[in-house]
């Protein structure tokens, strides 16, 4: 069979997942920081053999799923069932549409699917119609009573542990789909032995031992070791900036805008906490400096907004595989007053920096009116930055 041009994902995120311990369905609690679905969907919103992306998620979730999932690109997220089986009937009804040639069916608890996977995941669907990703068995495997003793020991080299993406022929799966429901059966575990109920004979292919269902606490707690292991390069960096003031009827400190009698003398709109952070940032990374890459002499900056300049401190370190820490700002100036506004300019720059805003610090002195802020001539910030990479030498 030649390889099919229109390759569809079916995102399994409807369960509540009680095995995983308290802290809401497991899909949408973080892990290395990324919600386990926004980890789980990125993989296949960004493959170029994957055209679209279909969501199954329970009703109840819709905020959090909007808020899991930004910036990825998905169809309209349809509502599961009350069983895995029903949820992935009802997301290869609302793929039909699509008309798609091969449809993906992962579960959204797998958050560390690689693009080679879902590229054999296609290969093998379009080879054979019908395929699963499978590991080794390598524990001794013991079939047990009810009582719990020993009946048999089966040979582990035959074993495999299945996992997802499983593929198929689209049309294929939703008629054996669409079968098994009208025959009143809800009892399938996965979509491969529905394939094998109705006829089919389901192929292997290599899958990972990294693309791991997260089921219980412990299974977190053990991911997160694994993802800190992974970014063991750990840097700090410091950066200082100062403008002075002019006229105007507000400053911008932080991403906030503070009214005060004076305004920045500047080429952008001159938030010296920003500019600060921003050069933290490109200091742990070794890349320049705020000026390097975003010159005053182009006018393009002319009165900019600087959250787009952290916005592309921050791309620099997810660009290089790597995660904030901690972002930390102080500002110097006798006024306007920073405590009643240290923690909006918290909020917002964990929101523009994309982190939890227990990794932001903002604090504020006064250079006891000595010097130029002290005069009140203008305000300087220093800032510090926290970020892991992954070990590149």
């Amino acid at each position: 069979m030649a390889k099919p041009q229109r390759t569809a994902v079916v995102l399994v995120a409807a369960g509540r997942g009680l095995r995983a311990g308290a802290g809401g369905p497991k899909q949408y609690r973080t892990i290395g920081g990324v919600p386990v679905i926004h980890r789980a969907m990125e993989a296949f919103s960004r493959h170029p053999d994957v055209f679209v992306v279909q969501p199954v998620v329970n009703p109840d979730d819709s905020a959090m799923f909007t808020a899991a999932v930004a910036g990825l690109k998905h169809e309209a997220p349809t509502n599961g069932g009350a069983t895995r089986q029903a949820s992935v009937l009802a997301g290869l009804e609302a793929l039909a549409k699509h008309e798609p040639d091969i449809v993906l069916i992962h579960d959204a608890a797998r958050p560390f699917v690689s693009a080679r996977v879902i590229s054999r995941a296609i290969e093998a669907a379009s080879r054979t119609g019908a395929a699963i990703p499978v590991v080794p068995v390598t524990d001794t495997i013991k079939l047990t009573s009810a009582s719990g003793d020993v009946e048999d020991t089966p040979d582990r080299s035959a074993l495999r542990i299945a996992q997802t993406p499983q593929s198929f022929r689209f049309d294929v799966i939703l008629e054996a789909h669409r079968r098994a429901a009208k025959d009143g059966r809800s009892d399938f575990t996965d979509d491969a032995a529905i394939a094998e109920w109705a006829g089919l004979t389901v192929a292997t292919f290599e899958g990972d031992v990294a693309n791991m269902k997260l089921t219980t606490p412990e299974d977190f707690v053990r991911e997160e070791a694994r993802l800190a292991s992974l970014l063991g390069d750990i840097r700090t960096g410091t950066g200082y900036d100062v403008h002075a003031f002019g006229e105007g009827d507000h400053v911008m400190l932080c991403g906030v805008r503070v009214p005060h009698s004076k305004g920045f003398l500047a080429h952008s709109d001159g938030d010296v906490g920003l500019h600060a952070l921003v050069d933290a940032i490109l200091g742990a990374l070794a890349d320049g400096d705020i000026g390097s890459h975003f010159p005053p002499s182009d006018a393009k900056w002319k009165g900019a907004s600087s959250d787009q300049f952290l916005k592309y401190a921050i791309e620099r370190v997810t660009a290089r595989g790597g995660r904030i820490a901690n972002l930390e700002v102080t500002m110097i100036c006798e006024r306007p007053k920073i405590g009643p506004l240290r923690d909006a300019m918290r909020a917002r720059i964990a929101e523009i920096s994309g982190v939890d805003i227990s990794r932001v610090a903002v604090k504020a002195t006064t250079s006891e009116r000595l010097g130029f802020t002290g005069r009140e001539e203008g305000i300087a910030a220093t800032a510090s930055a926290t970020i892991r990479l992954p070990w590149s030498i």
